[in-house]
């Protein structure tokens, strides 16, 4: 039988579209993939020579637990550069991804029963991590004409003695948008719950600089990774940051879930740290200009930008002057249209009348993939 709490796990919809996709491409379709979240862009060659080097060098054995010394370094490295933030190295978690450490941090905070607050929208898989560490979530509802960001007032009016965690998500996942300082500042007056803040987009912003929650409070877990910067998705490398006090733990919990990161995969993480910043440069002016070119597109079709996305590679846009309901229309749209889009119901019933577009694809691509999103707009009415 299956467990409950597994039978209350909700499904990642973009998973479902792309997988339409698929089965389109597979009857000989050619589809646009606007849907998913990947960079295009071929690793930098620098990471991949680091991990060929590592595994001819026998670098293939357990490393601690916690990580390979020399990456935690680097990440500590790395945010003292970035953000002048002071962590040490056992204050970071290297594993294999960004979603087993978010899982890690939940196993460390929540209890049975314990509430996590999170914002409606908001990327669709953190409530299954809730939800897999016995806590439970309470949505606040944000709103388009603010960027949908969190209104303090209704965060102080929905904490209980039972809130262990508040997370945030900078740059965000599905709408681009990058919060500001005084936003941060404003979060980390909250000093009874953990701020669990999910920065796995904090170098990809195209108009002024992404801050690090730790640069306001350090009762802060920190959840970022390589897979978007260094388009390094299929590598599966990522890491956690957490309060000092957390680090026997999360030791603990690493031992016993996963033992380790892979090893030669680590060494190549730092490379990406300390030697793709030319690589990088040079994705994020490609990204920042297929993002322009989006923008304008959508606007001219009759999509509303409440706020512009200024970070991470999305385009969140209103389309409820030409539909209501989201998931039926984006699965319309990639069987008709053949362009994959995501529903804006996968972050939420706030993101209801929203479609998500990447701009992670070819420049090619975007303006095929609009081109066609276009006309199948203006066959509707």
């Amino acid at each position: 039988m299956i467990s409950k709490r597994a039978s209350e796990f909700t499904s990642f919809i973009v998973m479902d579209v792309m997988a339409k996709a698929e089965e389109l491409e597979r009857k000989g379709e050619h589809v646009i993939h606007m849907e998913v979240g990947e960079p295009d862009f071929p690793t930098p060659k620098a990471i991949s020579e680091t991990a060929i080097d590592a595994l001819l060098n026998n670098k293939t054995r357990y490393t601690h637990a916690l990580g390979l010394l020399e990456l935690r370094q680097a990440i500590c490295d790395f945010y003292l550069e970035e953000h002048g933030v002071m962590i040490t190295p056992d204050q970071v978690l290297v594993s294999t991804g960004t979603s087993p450490v978010l899982l890690f941090a939940m196993l460390a905070i929540l209890d049975h029963g314990d509430e996590v607050i999170i914002s409606n929208p908001r990327y669709p898989c953190y409530q299954n991590f809730i939800l897999a560490a016995g806590g439970s979530m309470k949505e606040i509802r944000t709103y388009p004409e603010e960027g949908f960001q969190y209104r303090p007032a209704d965060i102080k009016n929905s904490l209980s003695p039972k809130t262990r965690g508040i997370i945030i998500n900078s740059p965000c996942n599905p709408t681009g948008i990058v919060m500001t300082r005084e936003q941060l500042i404003e979060m980390a007056r909250f000093d009874g719950p953990y701020i669990i803040s999910d920065e796995i987009y904090s170098g990809l912003v195209y108009e002024g600089k992404a801050h690090s929650i730790l640069e306001f409070t350090d009762r802060a877990f920190v959840i970022n990774g390589f897979s978007k910067l260094y388009a390094m998705t299929g590598w599966r490398l990522g890491y956690l940051i957490f309060p000092k006090a957390f680090s026997a733990v999360m030791q603990k919990i690493h031992q016993n879930f996963m033992i380790s990161a892979n090893g030669f995969i680590q060494w190549a993480g730092i490379t990406a740290l300390t030697k793709a910043r030319d690589d990088v440069a040079l994705m994020k002016q490609t990204y920042n200009e297929r993002r322009r070119y989006m923008l304008d597109r959508l606007r001219q079709m009759g999509f509303v930008i409440h706020v512009e996305p200024t970070g991470a590679f999305y385009v969140f846009a209103d389309g409820r002057k030409f539909f209501a309901d989201s998931y039926r229309e984006a699965f319309r749209i990639t069987e008709e249209a053949k362009v994959g889009v995501t529903p804006g119901i996968d972050f939420g019933s706030g993101g209801e009348g929203f479609l998500r577009l990447s701009y992670a694809t070819s420049m090619e691509n975007i303006i095929e993939g609009l081109n066609r999103l276009e006309r199948y707009l203006k066959n509707k009415v």
